[in-house]
């Protein structure tokens, strides 16, 4: 089997708007939930999201492609590019472009919408089609950079990224791909996102506090996150600084119930990532949790790294993120891997924000309010989507 390396990474979201950024924030521990600016904003019975503040990374756009990127492919766009400078010079016309989102261009539908059904116009733009469509952000990616290897959209749900990043390092470990692009992008914060997402009553009114006995619901984030991913040998042979290896991934279906978690599919999930990656459960030192903030969400997640790990999950660092950055959805699971890849290259553990009363149901190591700093050489980044979807990437530290 092939080795596969990240050599590169990209990011825009409500912490930052670079890697760099999002790295120290997320060692600050600084929070980016705040009130929403949205239009028709005071419609909303939830009024607080982790919303993308800091406009200058749009900078770059010409008026032209304003109008033709919708706002997830313009934050894919932007992740991308910066993910590539930061993997250095290389030959990447072979690479090819894998990008998962839920929601695709859901501002360009509502907008379009608006203007058919509450202005009462008969026509819409030209590009309307190809500003909403899911693969519009993998397509413009693969555009911009001239890349012509494999390019697609992914969409399971908070799932979609992992499953994108799994899916581009099978393509590159059984020697279909050399190098691949790939990560998440969701910019589903805006009036009829948020109307959507209120009305299955599982978003929080005050805050995100995931594991914590006082949670009640998940926040809304925006953002992309994109990775550079290689073969090892291609990319020691250019020299380029390898951030971290993906070592597994594991992906499966609860085939229950289309809302609530299972805890075998999600141990399922684990399992098979640390049996592709050829680690036991005791070498894995940090989690990256799903840890949505809601009651149901966490505590399976908890009983599910209790059922594969054992005596093994005492001592385990498991904490959450979306505290911080929200729950960007179908860009989530790109987003967390960037607190995975910290971990093993800076040794710096991300913080449980709002963790103020502990759950009984929630029984581990959850690294409450303040980073930790521990040796971590291996880590599990969790991913559990409606649909009863899970996908488990297992990244090792680089070796020298």
């Amino acid at each position: 089997m092939r080795r596969v390396v990240l050599t590169g990474a990209g990011s825009v979201n409500a912490l930052a708007t670079s890697v760099p950024e999002t790295w120290r924030a997320m060692a600050a521990g600084r929070p980016g939930i705040s009130a929403l600016n949205l239009r028709d904003g005071d419609r909303l019975a939830v009024k607080i999201g982790a919303q993308v503040q800091d406009q200058a990374w749009e900078a770059g756009f010409s008026e032209r492609e304003q109008g033709l990127y919708d706002r997830f492919t313009r934050f894919a766009l932007v992740a991308a590019g910066e993910a590539l400078a930061m993997a250095g010079e290389g030959a990447w016309v072979g690479a090819g472009v894998i990008i998962g989102s839920a929601a695709g261009g859901i501002s360009t539908w509502e907008d379009n919408y608006r203007a058919v059904f509450q202005q009462g116009k008969n026509r819409v733009p030209p590009l309307t089609v190809p500003r909403l469509m899911l693969n519009a952000a993998a397509s413009h990616i693969a555009m911009r950079h001239g890349l012509h290897g494999p390019t697609f959209a992914v969409s399971s749900a908070c799932a979609s990224a992992s499953h994108a990043i799994g899916q581009a390092f099978r393509l590159i470990r059984d020697g279909h791909a050399e190098a691949m692009l790939a990560g998440g992008s969701e910019a589903m914060l805006l009036f009829g996102g948020l109307k959507a997402w209120e009305g299955l009553r599982v978003m929080s009114p005050d805050g995100c506090r995931p594991f914590s006995a006082s949670r009640n619901g998940m926040v809304m984030g925006e953002g992309a996150a994109v990775f550079v991913l290689e073969e090892e040998g291609r990319a020691r042979t250019r020299g380029a600084e390898i951030l971290a290896e993906i070592a597994g991934f594991g992906m499966s279906a609860d085939a229950a119930d289309l809302l609530a978690p299972s805890v075998e599919g999600a141990a399922s999930a684990m399992r098979l990532a640390l049996a592709e990656a050829q680690l036991s459960p005791r070498e894995i030192g940090y989690i990256n949790a799903h840890g949505t903030g809601t009651r149901l969400n966490d505590r399976i997640e908890v009983a599910a790294i209790r059922q594969v790990f054992g005596a093994a999950a005492e001592g385990l660092l498991v904490s959450s993120t979306k505290a911080m950055h929200g729950h960007a959805i179908g860009a989530s699971g790109a987003i967390e891997l960037l607190a995975v890849i910290m971990a093993l290259r800076q040794g710096v553990i991300a913080p449980t924000l709002g963790l103020d009363q502990p759950d009984p149901d929630c029984d581990l190591d959850h690294v409450a309010n303040e980073k930790r700093h521990s040796r971590v050489t291996a880590a599990l980044s969790n991913s559990f989507a409606f649909g009863g979807l899970n996908a488990v990437l297992a990244l090792k530290q680089a070796s020298a």
